[in-house]
C-alpha cells in the first residue's frame, strides 16, 4: 500500500511539473505581435528618368528597341508604392543576425532589388548576371566603406555589414545605377513589394515607433500599440506636396518634359 502510495504521489509531482512547464510555455508564446500595412502613393505618379546606356554597348544592347528607365517611382494603378523601408525605431534585446546573406543583385544594368534591408553583422552579397564588368561602391556614413570591381561572371563579392544607416551603392562604371542597404541592429523590419504590403513579424508587445522611408520622399513616422498574440496594421501614404529628401543626382540620363522625379522634390 506504501509502495502505491508513494507511485501515485510521484506520478502527481510529475504532472505538476508538466503542468508548470507548460503553462510557462504558454505565457512565453504571444509576448510579440505582427505589424502589417501598405505603402501607397497619392497624386500623379512621378515619370522615371530614362536612361541612356549608350556609354556601355553591352548594356544598351540587352534593351534594344525598349526605353529603360530608373525604378525611383515604382507605383501600382491602386496607388501602391513599392521599394519603402519599413523598420522599428527603438533599443530591442540583442538577437543573433542572419547566418544567409542578403543578396543585392545586378542585373540588365540594374541594381536587383532597388532597396534591401539587412542585420548589422550579416554579409551583404553583390552579384554580377550582366555581361559585362560593375564596380561596386559604397557611400557609407559609419564605416560600411567598399570599392570594388566586378568582372563578369565572377564570385560574388561578400562585405560584413558594421553599423547601421541607410547605405546607398552605385556603379562607378554605369552612372545611372543605385541600390539602397537599410542597415539595422535589430530584426524588425521590411520592404513594401509591388502590392504596397510589407509585414513585421515578432515585434515585441507594447508601444512602438514605426518608420517608413523613400529615396525620395523622405521619412514618415507613426506610433503603433503591438498586442500581444495580435496582427496591428499600420498604412502610409506619401504625396506630392510632402517635403522630400534630397537626392544624389543620377547623371547620364535625360529626364521628360512631364512631371519628373525634380519637380517631386522641388515642390
Amino acid at each position: 500500500m506504501k509502495q502505491t502510495l508513494f507511485s501515485l504521489s510521484a506520478a502527481a509531482a510529475v504532472t505538476l511539473v508538466a503542468l508548470g512547464a507548460t503553462s510557462t510555455s504558454i505565457a512565453g508564446q504571444g509576448s510579440t505581435g505582427t505589424i502589417v500595412g501598405h505603402v501607397r502613393y497619392m497624386g500623379p505618379t512621378p515619370v522615371n528618368p530614362v536612361i541612356r546606356m549608350g556609354a556601355d554597348p553591352r548594356c544598351n544592347k540587352l534593351y534594344a528597341g525598349k526605353r529603360p528607365t530608373s525604378p525611383t517611382f515604382v507605383v501600382g494603378a491602386d496607388g501602391a508604392f513599392a521599394n519603402v523601408l519599413v523598420n522599428l525605431d527603438g533599443s530591442f534585446p540583442a538577437t543573433p543576425a542572419s547566418t544567409m546573406p542578403a543578396v543585392l543583385d545586378q542585373k540588365d544594368c540594374q541594381y536587383v532589388p532597388r532597396v534591401i534591408a539587412a542585420r548589422v553583422g550579416q554579409a551583404l552579397q553583390v552579384r554580377n548576371d550582366d555581361p559585362t564588368e560593375h564596380n561596386v561602391h559604397s557611400a557609407s556614413m559609419a564605416g560600411n566603406d567598399f570599392n570594388t570591381t566586378q568582372p563578369i561572371k565572377s564570385m560574388p563579392f561578400d562585405f560584413k555589414l558594421k553599423a547601421g544607416e541607410i547605405l546607398r551603392v552605385r556603379c562607378d562604371n554605369h552612372t545611372w545605377m543605385a541600390a539602397y542597404v537599410g542597415i539595422f541592429d535589430h530584426p524588425y523590419f521590411s520592404v513594401s513589394g509591388t502590392d504596397g504590403a510589407f509585414t513585421i513579424a515578432n515585434v515585441p508587445a507594447g508601444k512602438q515607433t514605426v518608420k517608413a522611408w523613400h529615396e525620395v520622399m523622405g521619412t514618415q513616422t507613426q506610433m503603433v500599440d503591438v498586442q500581444a498574440g495580435k496582427t496591428t496594421t499600420v498604412d502610409f501614404t506619401f504625396m506630392p506636396a510632402q517635403k522630400a529628401a534630397a537626392v544624389t543626382p543620377v547623371r547620364d540620363i535625360v529626364i521628360p518634359e512631364t512631371l519628373t522625379v525634380a519637380s517631386i522634390i522641388t515642390r
